[in-house]
């Protein structure tokens, strides 16, 4: 700093150069310091270390992370900024669309009501949704809903534009379509369609939104601040997401016009300047519009890591949060590419793909970099959310090196 005199540091602040440069896409840039908020157990003084040099090291903007064991939090951290101007800061309540984390979200919903005995997941969809049998579809069951096999990953219906904010209209034309393979016999990921396939099924059988029964059973009791469907009165405390494009499209790769992956990611199309919309906002899109934090992700998906109670609720058994390791498929995936386990609404750790040193862990992120992960074993949940996304869809270094200072730290 040239020799200019600066105040001392506290624990909690890391000292950078003034208008430093941090090299990456978007060029960032910070100011004096950077300020680290939240509580952290000093058992998982690794974690906050890892979370400090994301910022550092790895160019995050504005984030949050959290942990609980046991049914309870040890890490509740957030810093840096909520905008991409970087001028307004990341506070204890703001929130972000952490897009397909948002499908840990609709997944829990549904072993819920499975728990209550309310709905089977091995049922035939048309049991509770009659119109879904058509075009070869009486067959599939709402378990292939939830592991991405059902074969509707993307809509052979063009919906352009703000079709994909009309409820009817997106379920209707999934009821009419023909499925791209034969369910049940691979996964192929439902980026978009599976919130609407989902959300139906809870709709048939509550007679409530998936976004209203998830804030009355589940958002409620636990007090978490979660929103599939996010009213105005947030507005003015979202982050603003900072796409990894500039034409803010998913990215995926060199796949081929015709392949199920481009025709899934084609129709609806994904673009993550959508976020900032009012109706996107307000919209239910239970598979991509989650509108949360880590603090929150963990609020709710602690449920299932500590086998049905949370910070001193039970709203579930233990049987019913072990279903989520009912293994659906085990293969390559369609759509991603990638060899993936699917079970009841996660995917499950795998030789090829580990999560973790336990055998019962269950996870699944969004595009951009957030992730929840749940580790029945350990009693452990795990998120990361941030507004400055990467575009890998498979996960980001960012929270892999938080869940990793997480296992160091038990």
């Amino acid at each position: 700093d040239g020799g200019a005199t600066r105040k001392r540091p506290t624990p909690d602040t890391i000292w950078l150069p003034p208008h430093r440069r941090v090299t990456s896409p978007a060029d960032f840039f910070w100011g004096d310091a950077l300020q680290i908020h939240g509580t952290c157990d000093p058992q998982f003084a690794e974690v906050k270390a890892t979370f400090e040099r994301n910022f550092t090291e790895r160019n995050d903007v504005g984030a949050s992370v959290a942990v609980s064991i046991e049914g309870e939090y040890v890490v509740d951290l957030w810093g840096g900024h909520r905008d991409r101007a970087q001028t307004l800061p990341w506070e204890q309540d703001t929130i972000v669309n952490v897009y397909s984390t948002t499908k840990t979200m609709a997944a829990i919903t549904l072993l819920l009501l499975a728990d209550r005995g309310e709905l089977d997941l091995y049922a035939p969809v048309k049991t509770y949704w009659p119109e879904f049998a058509q075009n070869g579809k009486d067959r599939v069951e709402v378990r292939h809903f939830m592991s991405h096999s059902a074969g509707l990953p993307g809509m052979d219906e063009p919906m352009r534009g703000s079709a994909v904010y009309d409820w009817e209209k997106m379920v209707d034309a999934l009821a009419r379509q023909g499925p791209w393979w034969e369910p049940g016999t691979a996964s192929g990921y439902h980026a978009l369609t599976q919130g609407y396939l989902l959300g139906e099924v809870v709709r048939r059988v509550t007679g409530r939104s998936i976004g209203a029964f998830f804030a009355e059973e589940i958002v409620g009791p636990l007090g978490a601040d979660f929103h599939i469907g996010t009213g105005p009165e947030h507005d003015h405390r979202i982050g603003e997401l900072i796409p990894p494009r500039a034409d803010g499209a998913a990215d995926v790769g060199e796949a081929d016009a015709d392949s199920i992956a481009a025709r899934t990611f084609k129709n609806p199309r994904i673009d993550a300047r959508e976020s900032g919309a009012e109706a996107w906002r307000r919209a239910e899109i239970p598979a991509a519009n989650g509108h949360g934090n880590a603090r929150s992700v963990v609020g709710v998906q602690t449920l299932v890591a500590n086998l049905g109670s949370a910070f001193g609720k039970r709203l579930m058994s233990e049987a019913g949060t072990r279903a989520i390791f009912d293994e659906q498929t085990n293969g390559r995936d369609l759509v991603l590419g990638a060899p993936i386990r699917f079970g009841m609404g996660y995917g499950l750790t795998s030789d090829i793909l580990p999560m973790g040193p336990n055998e019962n862990i269950a996870y699944w992120g969004g595009w951009g970099g957030s992730t929840a992960v749940i580790d029945q074993d350990a009693r452990m949940c795990v998120s990361y959310v941030m507004n400055r996304m990467a575009g890998n869809l498979m996960g980001d270094v960012r929270g892999f090196k938080l869940l990793q200072a997480a296992y160091r730290s038990l």
